[in-house]
């Protein structure tokens, strides 16, 4: 069998909008573009060449024609498509063959899953006249980080309203991970602690702050947890016409089976719904990292229904419980998990997503070797990787690999010998 080649994601140029006089020297027409956009002198979208960050009217797969309703416009946010390749995973049941989607690298700190879906939710707030977005999540969330970076991009403010421990809720939360994009970016953080959380709820909050926000003259526009509703989840309807292009491109490579995490369900809905209403028809197993099981079925169920699919969850994803010791929290044993796949493999999977996903198939392969024996899966690895950061304490003690080089006191010294690049 020949191997798929890797579909390198393009690369954009980007310039603003504004132009500036060519008659000002160049030290003048900086301070006046810096002043100008310190002012909020300019609020388009940064033109660019060869389309990214361009809004473009939007255009289902066929199979997907039917589904109601269908999004009007898109806007291009990810670095698109995103390879997929071989995962030489140690240990798999006779036979089985692991590809990986790396949508890890649609982008850098606008990447990971929640592009594919904040290119139809950020178009929809444009169109609807925003001048802010609203959006919720934990202290380390990549969709709010990625919301952030995208809002910035289009020139929106953005507020996020972020859950930490009631200990740390009237504290600064600090620079580690995601929080320092997005605090970089201009974001506005708003803490509530976890118990405020689980009483009030996302929606509510979320309604308290766009209520505020009214009052105060803006236009904000809200977008649910992970960016999972029934607009966000044409993103992985999307993915799925993408993978059908690239695996059409390798001389009609099939896939029995999708492995993905399960945070919000907005992914594995779209994923599965496209998979079933495609030629794909792969199987899709979504390990679940936070709630159970059930929670994402009717989730799930709820997003499909939104789009008048007439489809039942439960016949289109298999949802295991990969949550372990809960949303964002690790065992030593998965954190050493993550750290040996990088080694083994060079792929770094996040702790909170990937990393438990990759971790619950492998022991699923290991505990019914026969249920996966002689399959070809394609695992979706959705990216994270800036949530690593917050777990470097408990990483400490299983990287190791260093130590001060040894050099003999014989070897010839020389003052400027070496240049400090």
């Amino acid at each position: 069998m020949s191997s798929s080649p890797i579909l390198r994601p393009a690369i954009f140029l980007t310039s603003t909008s504004k132009k500036t006089s060519p008659l000002l020297p160049l030290q003048s027409r900086r301070r006046s573009t810096f002043s100008s956009l310190m002012e909020g002198g300019d609020t388009k979208p940064a033109a660019s060449i060869g389309g990214f960050l361009a809004m473009k009217p939007y255009e289902p797969p066929s199979w997907a024609s039917h589904l109601n309703p269908i999004p009007s416009c898109t806007y291009s946010l990810g670095h698109l498509p995103t390879p997929i390749h071989k995962w030489n995973l140690p240990n798999l049941p006779e036979g089985t063959e692991v590809w990986i989607k790396r949508d890890d690298l649609s982008g850098m700190q606008l990447s990971g899953n929640k592009v594919r879906k904040l290119e139809f939710l950020m178009a929809d707030a444009v169109a609807h006249g925003a001048d802010c977005v609203i959006t919720v999540g934990g202290i380390q969330s990549n969709h709010c980080r990625a919301t952030a970076v995208a809002a910035r991009y289009l020139n929106l403010d953005c507020y996020l309203i972020l859950r930490t421990s009631k200990v740390l809720v009237d504290k600064d939360p600090g620079l580690v991970g995601n929080l320092l994009v997005e605090r970089l970016v201009g974001a506005h953080v708003e803490l509530v602690s976890k118990e405020e959380y689980a009483k009030i709820g996302s929606v509510a909050l979320a309604d308290l702050l766009k209520k505020r926000l009214l009052n105060e003259g803006r236009k904000p526009y809200v977008i649910p947890v992970g960016g999972s509703n029934s607009l966000g989840t044409w993103g992985y309807i999307e993915a799925i016409r993408e993978i059908e292009q690239q695996t059409q491109s390798c001389g009609e490579m099939q896939f029995d089976d999708i492995v993905v995490a399960c945070g919000s369900g907005g992914t594995i809905a779209g994923l599965s719904l496209g998979s079933r209403l495609s030629n794909l028809k792969a199987k899709v197993h979504a390990f679940s990292v936070c709630d159970d099981p059930d929670y994402f079925y009717n989730y799930a169920q709820g997003l499909i229904d939104g789009l008048q699919a007439g489809v039942s969850s439960h016949d289109i994803v298999n949802i295991r419980n990969a949550k372990g010791l809960g949303y964002a929290m690790n065992t030593t044993e998965e954190l050493k998990f993550v750290k040996d796949i990088a080694t083994t493999t060079g792929i770094v999977l996040d702790p909170v997503y990937s990393g438990k996903a990759a971790y619950g198939m492998l022991e699923d392969m290991a505990s019914n070797p026969t249920k996966w024996k002689a399959r070809r899966i394609l695992f979706i690895h959705t990216g994270g990787l800036l949530g690593l950061y917050d777990k470097t304490e408990q990483m400490s003690a299983l990287v190791g690999n260093w130590r001060r080089m040894e050099i003999d006191e014989s070897t010839p010294r020389k003052d400027g010998a070496g240049k400090m690049f």
